[in-house]
């Protein structure tokens, strides 16, 4: 195995190689640290690495290979976890300066589950303070940068983790979606993104808007993000939003290909607007799976933008937070998240009980237009990434990033699976990305729709941060 790199395989192959003996879990772990140590100066997209713990738990690993006895088939692999959830043994910094250096003693569900699959949990990945936003920069641990071009953000706020997936810094990298999170950033950096079903990825503590996120992985393929998934897609008791029901396995149906599949195609959803070089390679993507053999019908999805509805939600979650800080930490808190926290105050119980209301004539209508169309397709992102350290581009007349994301967070509303695929690259050599989302529980339909599509044409990676 001299000739090959062990940090730039999927975990696939990383598995084929254990099973054989002609790798081990070490040398795998030993590179993805190695890589974290070479490219993560240049994007910051890890904050905490447990070189130690990850190095003696691929020990135990490699001994159960030898054995033949590994726990599950990503034992071994190289993972890592957004640093708003929980680990055992690391700090959970939340990218605050409110937050302490002191180490969790309780792992959240997907760090558990992932720990006695056998994975190797590298470390904790940057995000803003409590997620708030979908770029990746907090005062804490300051900006992380896109690998293809550092002067430009990744997104966010899952912008840590989707880096380390676009660099493969390790190889399975847990994301969080209360709005995008995970679909923003995948499209930003060139990733595979996947939001699943709400309550079938657990977590624990719950989020600021809990009704909002979702869990889920940032990875290189289909086919990987299906491996996690297969781990942290179970029922966990602590989460009280939890559900049941997921599959056996995610991946049932990923090699079944797209005929019979019919996706309404949507450009803007009837009320974005959209950078014209990001329509134009969604509309070549989506002649892409017409030749693959799905059905591909223009349509109309039929509401309304329910921006308003998104923000009374995510501004009280914010005041929420807010209001529990004493007045020295409001000090150190993000302005944006300060300012978003304040516009709430003087809402009304009666204004949030009416976006309520609004959010299921949403869900009802989008649960009924996948009674005729099995997924939508739209643009994941209606933009290409911008300069580092901002929420909207700079000289644009935007206020908030929800007006640059209008793709994303209506299926956050909506409690719906939906996915990020990337489709190629701006005249700038910047990725592109497009969504499908599916009805609720039709994860495994989504996720062989986008495998069929990476398949078919695989994407592009960035060998190394581009500072150009």
């Amino acid at each position: 195995m001299s000739d090959t790199d062990l940090g730039s395989l999927d975990a696939q192959s990383l598995a084929r190689l254990f099973k054989s003996r002609d790798a081990s879990p070490i040398e795998a772990t030993r590179a993805a640290l190695e890589r974290i140590a070479r490219f993560n100066p240049a994007v910051n997209a890890y904050v905490y690495v447990d070189t130690d713990g990850a190095e003696a738990a691929a020990s135990a690993s490699t001994r159960r290979w030898s054995e033949g006895k590994p726990l599950s088939p990503i034992d071994g692999i190289p993972v890592s976890l957004k640093d708003l959830t929980q680990v055992a043994g690391m700090p959970c910094r939340e990218g605050s300066l409110t937050s302490s250096d002191a180490l969790c003693d309780t792992d959240s569900p997907p760090a558990r589950m992932l720990r006695e699959a056998g994975a190797m949990i590298l470390g904790k990945t940057n995000t803003p303070e409590f997620g708030w936003k979908a770029v990746t920069d907090n005062r804490l641990f300051g900006a992380t940068a896109n690998p293809w071009d550092t002067r430009l953000t990744p997104g966010g706020s899952s912008g840590g983790a989707a880096v380390a997936a676009a660099l493969n810094m390790g190889v399975l990298h847990q994301g969080g979606d209360s709005g995008g999170s995970i679909r923003i950033p995948a499209a930003f950096t060139g990733v595979f993104g996947f939001k699943p079903t709400y309550g079938w990825t657990p977590q624990w503590p719950p989020a600021k808007e809990p009704s909002l996120s979702h869990l889920g992985p940032l990875t290189r393929t289909v086919r990987d993000a299906v491996s996690m998934l297969n781990v942290i897609g179970r029922y966990d008791y602590r989460d009280p939003y939890a559900t049941r029901g997921q599959p056996d396995c995610w991946g049932v149906d990923l090699d079944k290909g797209l005929a019979g599949l019919r996706i309404g195609y949507s450009a803007d959803l009837g009320y974005a607007k959209v950078d014209p070089q990001i329509a134009e390679r969604v509309r070549v993507a989506a002649d892409r799976l017409e030749a693959l053999g799905a059905e591909i019908i223009e349509v109309s999805p039929g509401f309304l933008s329910p921006l308003e509805t998104f923000r009374k939600l995510w501004f009280t979650a914010s005041l929420e937070q807010w209001s529990q800080m004493n007045q020295h930490q409001r000090t150190l808190l993000d302005p944006g998240m300060v300012t978003n926290a304040r516009e709430a105050e003087p809402w009304k119980a009666v204004e949030l009980f009416r976006a309520w209301a609004d959010r299921a004539e949403l869900t009802q209508r989008l649960e009924h237009f996948n009674q005729e169309y099995h997924l939508l397709m739209t643009p994941s992102v209606a933009i290409s990434p911008f300069e580092i350290n901002h929420e909207v581009p700079p000289g644009s007349d935007m206020r908030d990033w929800e007006e640059w994301a209008p793709f994303s967070y209506p299926f956050n509303l909506s409690q719906q699976p939906a996915a990020s695929v990337p489709c190629g690259f701006t005249e700038n050599g910047l990725p592109v990305g497009f969504q499908l989302a599916g009805g609720k529980y039709d994860d495994v339909r989504v996720l062989r729709a986008c495998h069929a599509y990476m398949e078919a044409h695989p994407p592009r990676f960035p060998s190394a941060p581009n500072a150009a």
